[in-house]
């Protein structure tokens, strides 16, 4: 190297701290916090529980099981192929989904709370508000995902069969099921922040949860039937369950007459409709599970975390 190379290397050694001086390092970017992480987390944990795998199988258990047994080459009161299969499906994941949705999910931030893991992972950088919600939405993408891999499974045994698929009463039934699953997530999480203990959560969710399914339709309508309520109200009351909101409309796509409720049809078709009534089965329920969701966070916000 020649006098000159060394003279050179050496002033430019000598100008890199000052450079540095003048320009210092970037720090380093901040951790991600926002809501697709907290999503992965709970999607995360929730994969490697039991009550995911248990409630996947039964779900799609179910619809394997309907399938094996012939349903869908019988025929009742005109329903028949798909349209059987579907109806009876629906008609048992009412009362399946919202009590496995309502239980898990109410017993979910009190658990972490007694055994200690919510303090643990409010110490991370991330806002309440965004763990809360990130958890919420994390927990309607598990509930739906089992679902919807049982009504593929019955479109997909419906076109090897030679079954004519009904693809706008399967889109228009995941609607209808996940605006039911967001009206009883909404309420667990509700108990879950108002709940102290885990004991107290479940015996709240089952509460709830019976209370909505004797509210369907014998005890109520014959009590107010049996008291010469005018009719109009008697059905606002009904329908204002979510339950009998999702169990009307899962009926009116196939029997758009309403013909198995008998006389309660004319108050309801003259109120609402056909798509009427398909529109408020969707909103409402999702738009109540939004609700009690939101107060759930309100109340969770302002209380003991720890």
């Amino acid at each position: 190297m020649t006098s000159a190379q060394i003279d050179t290397a050496a002033e430019a050694a000598a100008a890199t701290p000052a450079r540095a001086a003048v320009h210092p390092a970037r720090p380093e970017a901040p951790p991600r916090t926002g809501l697709g992480l907290a999503m992965r987390l709970e999607l995360s944990e929730s994969l490697r529980s039991r009550w995911f795998h248990f409630y996947s199988v039964v779900v799609i258990g179910l619809m394997a099981l309907l399938i094996t047994t012939g349903i869908s080459e019988s025929r009742v009161l005109g329903f028949t192929g798909l349209s059987r299969l579907l109806v009876t499906y629906i008609q048992l994941a009412m009362a399946i989904l919202p009590l496995f949705i309502v239980v898990t999910t109410a017993r979910s931030m009190v658990g972490d709370r007694e055994a200690g893991n919510l303090e643990y992972m409010l110490a991370f950088p991330v806002s309440l508000r965004v763990w809360y919600w990130g958890r919420f939405l994390a927990r309607l993408v598990l509930t739906l995902a089992p679902v919807a891999l049982a009504l593929g499974l019955a479109a997909g045994y419906g076109l090897a069969r030679g079954h004519e698929v009904p693809w706008a009463p399967i889109a228009l039934y995941s609607g209808l099921i996940a605006a039911l699953a967001s009206c009883f997530l909404g309420i667990g999480f509700l108990i879950s922040a108002l709940s102290r203990s885990t004991e107290v959560a479940l015996g709240a969710s089952l509460l709830v949860w019976l209370t909505l399914v004797a509210l369907l339709d014998l005890l109520l309508l014959s009590i107010l039937i049996q008291n010469q309520i005018v009719p109009e109200v008697v059905i606002g009351i009904a329908l204002a369950n979510p339950l009998q909101a999702f169990r009307t409309a899962s009926m009116i796509l196939f029997d758009p007459q309403l013909i198995l409720l008998g006389p309660a049809s004319y108050v309801i078709l003259d109120h609402f409709g056909v798509g009427g009534y398909v529109a408020w089965a969707l909103a409402y329920p999702a738009g109540l599970g939004l609700v009690f969701a939101a107060l759930g966070y309100w109340r969770f916000s302002r209380s003991d975390l720890v």
